[in-house]
């Protein structure tokens, strides 16, 4: 018990700078969402819409990406730092080359969701914040590079403090942006975009600053013109699982919010203010997530499958532990995480109101599920192990949830509700589905004394 106790304390701390960062990028899609609201429900539903299509393109790109951390994690604890060096200068080549597909669809945003049947006033909202939003997602990936050097190490304090600061230049550029101050024009729901887009490009210049005066010796910018082809192929054959892992989640629920926009401005509003309220109290399983990796990748560099196992199951009962104490609040008190983001007394608002309310309920169901199956994928990851798992969740996202969502909200009845039934689960299975591959790893692991097929390949 007292190797689980220290583990417990290990992960913690280093899963609580990365819960924190997580809370604060996350607080800037808060901050605009508040912000925005003061416009109006169409802006809001605007935002929702332009949203949620900017996070399903970050989260693929951000996916591939996400190899550097395992990539680094492995090198250091296996003492081969030129290895962890090679990881993050290749990701950066990654971050430029998987840019130009994101910039292209926000360019092209308001043709696309007009094909999708959003209502042409709130498309063209959404198109112009995404137009916007388009300059920064460069240096957003960009950024998600250079935290998995970071993160390999287990120096994860310098992310908290960059995110911080960008959540407090966010609300600064959005209040200059949106309303005009200090001679700047009045641009509404796109000043927001724009306002993002220069916080990421602040927070990947900050992140690129530290690195290259705390890890000097790694030469990480070094050799940059020429690309490494091994290591490219390396880091693309464990990311483009993640990516898809990841896409398939983020599909759903974007799928979700253009299928909720046929029920009219009030339902999207209130999907947004109870996927909003979900989606921040994702961010701390979504930390812890990445802590797990972190320490099952380290332990599996240095051979320790004990550790191995310690990592992996503690992170889960971590992560499910809070969600539980996450999904209280939204069924006993939804008013208060309501109010948050609009007058929950004031007529104009009661339709949004109701919704909100009705989904924020039945988001209660779904926070243990998710914050397993999000920490169970973590782990995995940390040992590698990236394709069962991305056939895992298509299943449960794509030939699970969407069948049951659309049956219960159009031939079923239910409505706006039937959807966010579908998404308990979806969830519900994948949670299922990853713990059992992690239990799965973990006994071959420390029986077979080697490393898990799916390493071996």
């Amino acid at each position: 018990m007292a190797s689980w106790r220290r583990e417990l304390r290990d992960l913690s701390l280093l899963a609580a700078p990365l819960v924190l960062a997580q809370l604060a990028q996350n607080g800037m899609s808060v901050v605009d969402t508040l912000m925005v609201g003061r416009l109006g429900p169409h802006a809001l539903a605007g935002i929702a819409l332009g949203g949620t299509l900017f996070t399903l393109m970050l989260i693929l790109c951000m996916g591939v990406l996400f190899a550097v951390g395992p990539m680094v994690s492995h090198a250091y604890g296996g003492q081969r730092p030129e290895e962890a060096a090679r990881a993050a200068r290749q990701g950066l080549w990654l971050a430029l080359a998987l840019s130009v597909p994101g910039v292209l669809v926000f360019v092209f945003a308001r043709p696309l969701l007009l094909l999708t049947g959003q209502e042409p006033g709130v498309a063209a909202a959404s198109g112009g914040y995404l137009r916007a939003m388009a300059w920064g997602f460069p240096f957003a990936l960009v950024l998600t590079s250079l935290r998995g050097f970071l993160e390999g190490h287990g120096d994860t304090r310098p992310i908290l403090v960059v995110a911080a600061l960008g959540v407090g230049l966010n609300v600064l550029a959005n209040d200059v942006l949106m309303y005009g101050r200090f001679g700047f024009p009045r641009l509404g729901l796109v000043g927001t975009g724009y306002a993002t887009a220069v916080v990421y490009a602040t927070m990947a210049l900050l992140v690129a600053v530290y690195l290259r005066w705390r890890y000097r010796r790694y030469r990480v910018f070094a050799g940059l013109r020429r690309p490494d082809p091994a290591m490219l192929a390396e880091l693309f054959r464990v990311g483009w699982p993640i990516s898809l892992t990841l896409g398939f989640e983020v599909g759903l629920f974007s799928l979700t919010a253009l299928l909720m926009g046929r029920f009219g401005d009030a339902a999207l509003a209130g999907h947004q203010i109870a996927l909003q309220s979900a989606s921040t109290t994702f961010m701390v399983p979504l930390g812890v997530s990445i802590a797990a990796g972190v320490r099952v990748g380290q332990a599996a560099g240095r051979g320790d499958a004990a550790g191995v196992t310690r990592a992996g199951f503690t992170g889960v009962a971590l992560s499910a532990l809070f969600m539980a104490f996450a999904g209280t609040l939204f069924r006993f008190a939804p008013d208060a995480v309501i109010g948050l983001y609009l007058r929950v007394g004031d007529p104009a608002n009661g339709a949004v109101v109701t919704f909100a309310r009705r989904f924020l309920a039945i988001a209660a169901i779904f926070q243990i599920f998710d914050g397993t199956q999000v920490t169970a994928s973590g782990a995995l990851r940390g040992l590698k192990d990236t394709r069962v798992p991305m056939l895992l969740t298509l299943v449960a996202y794509w030939l699970v949830a969407v069948p049951v969502g659309v049956a219960l909200a159009f031939p079923g009845g239910a409505g706006p509700s039937g959807l966010w039934f579908g998404l308990v689960v979806g969830l519900g299975t994948a949670a299922v589905l990853l713990v059992g591959r992690l239990a799965l790893q973990v006994r071959w692991r420390r029986r077979a004394g080697r490393r898990p097929a799916a390493e071996l390949r």
